[in-house]
């Protein structure tokens, strides 16, 4: 069962969730004590009447008021102490909810940071959120009220039932008689109602990823004046939403009708088999009245059970969603624990990739070394594979075929996390997090140091924009960076990496945003973080690469050219085509902007 996977929680707070128990069935047990109160008091009566038709006198109102009043005092007295328990019960169990909620949110998140690429090109960031949110509060609602009712329920049962058994066998047996009529249609009803809540929360994800995509898109969809077409698909994704949960609610609704039938016929029941026992002195008017409260003191118990069916059956739906991605191993796990120092040195060895999603192959036996401190520059047309090279030496794919080893030593034998704290990576779209931009600058560092952010942002030739900011470095640049024009965002990137003093940086096709201009100046200033550093630098610009000690030209996943620059101009290649055509680029750029 899904569920089973909380186990390890429940056994974590043993002593609260024992706590919780005990408090309820002394709840329980103080609730037995008003019926009781109600059967001497209408017992007392009883006797008083019939001493008062007997001896024709006047009876002794003053004792039989006082007799009363102590019983209505005992019952105000269970009262309270019945409510305290309960304040007790709830303190134990339902915060105990919260702690395994906090827990189990915990243990989503750490197993999603776990998880590798693939798995999020795979899944919509809509559905993951919406596991760890949603699937969540409906896994805490059984943690918490249906667990805390259930045992409720329970104790109730044992406890009322079996004080019913004491004043008369034949009488609970009537009392009782609808009761497994109601067991039986929850055991069915129970079955459909999981294959709802199933579908309910899959449509809900679905809701949930459409609204996360069109509002990280906005700007999109105002350009493309699409605002009435997409509530148009909203409507429709919501609509699908509605009519799953009305038929989850469809089955719900039949509990309650059921149950307050069956506790009426049960009252019922109550009332004619009881008078006739009592006619025939079996039992007293007293016992009626106590057989009434009992049975109705088990109307909320069972009619509970209705509602904490629906609740188990949509966590064990939403659990089973979770467990999905909680249950799946990584493709790429830390080999060891031990520190492992990174020197730079990176070497392919008949490296071919494929992806594994698309089966799209984007390396094709790929041989390069990089000694420590060297630069290697990697050019090529988009879908050429230039990428890719980066993502395997970060290790976030592991080859299909072929070796890379950083230091000598193969990549997959290296302490993950030395290995990508040693990397200072630029990726092509820079992604920003809604915070400040010292913060973002920033985001590498265990400690913030504003000397190193500032000088971060002057290599990275940012500065001069940020200080034109009124807040400065304490400007908060929105959602996905969205305060800040494309290059910024680039350099704000590019501050990020080289702010760590990595052993490897690699720039992504990072100054892709940026003019000639501000090029130029960036790789002046990245000269002195470049030096003893190896670097990768991707580009499709001739500029940004001439000066890398080494240069391949990629194509269709295959080097076609390799050398320095000047090397592959004299080859009259892709590499020399490319650098003559940027070439007659800026030189008509130059033209137009002195026209």
């Amino acid at each position: 069962m899904a569920l089973a996977h909380l186990n390890k929680y429940f056994w974590k707070y043993k002593w609260r969730f024992l706590l919780g128990i005990i408090f309820v069935v002394i709840s329980n047990v103080f609730s037995l004590v008003p019926a009781r109160m109600v059967r001497e008091g209408f017992n007392t009566v009883s006797k008083a009447i019939e001493h008062f038709q007997t001896n024709a006198l006047r009876a002794d109102v003053g004792d039989l008021q006082k007799t009363l009043l102590t019983y209505g005092l005992i019952v105000i007295g269970t009262a309270l102490a019945q409510g305290i328990f309960m304040f007790f019960m709830r303190q134990t169990i339902i915060v105990m909810s919260r702690f395994i909620e906090f827990d189990l949110k915990n243990e989503i998140f750490q197993q999603y940071q776990a998880l590798t690429i693939a798995f999020y090109k795979r899944n919509s960031t809509g559905d993951l959120m919406n596991r760890i949110s949603e699937d969540v509060s409906q896994v805490r609602m059984y943690i918490g009220p249906a667990i805390m009712y259930s045992i409720n329920v329970l104790s109730q049962l044992i406890l009322v039932i079996g004080s019913m058994l004491l004043v008369n066998v034949e009488l609970t047996i009537y009392a009782l008689l609808p009761m497994p009529i109601l067991s039986v249609a929850i055991y069915y009803v129970s079955k459909e109602i999981n294959v709802r809540s199933e579908q309910v929360q899959r449509q809900l994800s679905n809701l949930s990823t459409f609204v996360q995509e069109n509002f990280s898109g906005i700007r999109i969809l105002k350009s493309y004046a699409r605002e009435r077409s997409s509530a148009q698909d909203f409507d429709k994704e919501a609509l699908e939403y509605r009519d799953r949960s009305l038929d989850l609610v469809k089955v719900n609704a039949l509990f309650f009708p059921l149950m307050i039938l069956l506790i009426g016929l049960s009252t019922l029941l109550t009332i004619y088999i009881g008078g006739r026992l009592a006619i025939e002195g079996t039992i007293t008017t007293g016992n009626i009245a106590e057989f009434v409260i009992y049975v109705n003191m088990l109307t909320w118990p069972v009619a509970s059970l209705g509602w904490v069916t629906s609740i188990v059956q949509r966590a064990a739906a939403s659990q089973k969603r979770i467990n999905e991605f909680l249950h799946l191993e990584p493709e790429i796990q830390n080999p060891t624990l031990e520190d492992t120092p990174i020197l730079g040195a990176i070497s392919f060895k008949d490296v071919s990739f494929t992806y594994p999603d698309s089966g799209i192959k984007a390396l094709s036996n790929i041989n390069f070394n990089i000694a420590p401190g060297q630069s290697l520059a990697i050019v090529g047309k988009t879908g050429s594979g230039k990428s890719t090279v980066a993502h395997l030496i970060g290790r976030l794919y592991d080859p299909t075929s072929g070796e890379i080893r950083i230091d000598e030593r193969p990549l997959e034998n290296i302490n993950l996390k030395n290995l990508r704290s040693s990397i200072g990576y630029v990726p092509q779209e820079g992604y920003l997090f809604s915070d400040t931009i010292a913060r973002n600058i920033a985001f590498g560092l265990d400690e913030y140091d504003h000397e190193r952010i500032e000088q971060a942002a002057q290599d990275a030739d940012v500065l001069h924009n940020i200080l034109d900011f009124p807040k400065q470095f304490e400007t908060r640049v929105g959602e996905r960076g969205v305060i800040l024009s494309g290059g910024q965002k680039q350099r704000v990137s590019i501050a990020r990496a080289i702010i760590v003093n990595p052993t490897i940086l690699i720039f992504d096709d990072c100054l892709s945003a940026v003019d000639t201009q501000t090029e130029e100046t960036i790789l002046q200033n990245l000269k002195r973080v470049m030096k003893d550093r190896t670097t990768v630098i991707i580009s499709h610009r001739v500029s940004s690469v001439k000066h890398a000690d080494q240069i391949i030209v990629l194509s269709n996943g295959s080097i076609i050219e390799r050398g320095d620059h000047q090397s592959l101009l004299e080859q009259k290649g892709y590499y020399a085509d490319l650098y003559e055509q940027q070439l007659l680029e800026e030189q008509e750029s130059s033209s137009a902007n002195r026209s």
